[in-house]
């Protein structure tokens, strides 16, 4: 049986694979192209293939899945699967999988990276050094925002969520949520559940965990941004569409908000250009799950779902 993987990971998957007895083609695809072009190079790269690991630039489309009608599975490396047509892997009867938390603790130490870069000003200060800019210590250089006693809201609070609550209450913050389910987990160590008005409305930190759906899409738009805490600072390590890149900028430009770290962005890998300019703004790209521990679990758990599939047995993490 053949399994292609579209994008280049960590040799685990691959070895395993091998192991399994299974061929092997890794195809890289890329994402720098229409969606209409990188269909037509999916198609290409898994024609006859029976499994196939694919990442969140790939879009398996109905059109893809309907070309390549001898797939069994298609195993996302990510945790989401918003890149791919599950009603039409179930209508073709292709198994599709997913990553889940194994990027739980990367994903939630990244977001206090992020909250500690822009609150504390860490990219100027660096900027600042190395432009030869320092030239000592003064009293009023640079004066961020501290932590300790602020409240940090968290827009669903799933496993990522949750773990970082953990991070965040040990800087001393006080912790509100938002999320269509209570997390009782969350709450038995201090965390409130609140409206989501409230939460915008009080929070002087606010990080998204959200999945992408379509209530969530542009879930931080005008209207949300408008009832945020004057020098609120806004941290997104879930999914870019989730906020309105452009109405962000906006924000930003009237000094409606403090500041924001950003790791994944509405129109990937292309980012709003007035970003780009601003120094209240901490930019990464997409780094979340980067870490070599990481990114070889999550290799490891596509690869060990397709030898499932592909021998019989049950998917270790399917999804739908």
């Amino acid at each position: 049986m053949r399994v292609v993987i579209t994008s280049r990971m960590p040799a685990v998957a691959e070895e395993l694979l091998r192991a399994a007895r299974l061929e092997v083609a890794i195809d890289e695809v890329g994402h720098d192209a229409s969606e209409e072009r990188l269909e037509e190079r999916l198609i290409a790269a898994m024609a006859g293939a029976d499994a196939a690991i694919t990442v969140l630039t790939n879009p398996i489309t109905a059109t893809v899945l309907a070309a390549c009608n001898q797939l069994q599975v298609v195993a996302n490396c990510a945790v989401g699967t918003n890149n791919i047509d599950l009603a039409a892997a179930r209508a073709g009867n292709i198994v599709v999988t997913n990553t889940p938390g194994v990027l739980t603790e990367a994903t939630a130490e990244l977001t206090m990276a992020l909250l500690l870069a822009v609150t504390r000003r860490v990219l100027e200060g660096d900027s600042m050094v190395r432009g030869g800019g320092f030239e000592g210590w003064h009293p009023l250089m640079l004066l961020g925002s501290s932590l300790s006693g602020k409240r940090l809201g968290i827009i669903g609070m799933g496993r990522i969520g949750r773990a970082v609550a953990i991070r965040a209450r040990a800087f001393g913050m006080e912790i509100v949520y938002f999320s269509r389910s209570r997390a009782d987990e969350a709450e038995s160590s201090g965390a409130r559940r609140i409206g989501f008005d409230d939460l915008l409305e009080t929070s002087d930190v606010i990080s998204i965990h959200a999945p992408l759906t379509p209530d969530t899409h542009h879930l931080v738009a005008a209207a949300a941004l408008a009832k945020m805490k004057r020098g609120c600072f806004l941290i997104n390590t879930a999914r870019g569409p989730i906020v309105d890149e452009r109405a962000l900028v906006d924000a930003l430009e009237n000094n409606l908000l403090g500041g924001a770290g950003l790791d994944v962005y509405e129109d990937e890998p292309r980012v709003e250009p007035r970003l780009i300019t601003m120094k209240n703004v901490v930019l990464l790209p997409h780094l979340g799950s980067a870490t070599v521990e990481t990114r070889n679990e999550m290799a490891s758990m596509a690869a060990r779902n397709v030898i499932a599939v592909l021998s019989g047995r049950q998917a270790l993490n399917q999804v739908g």
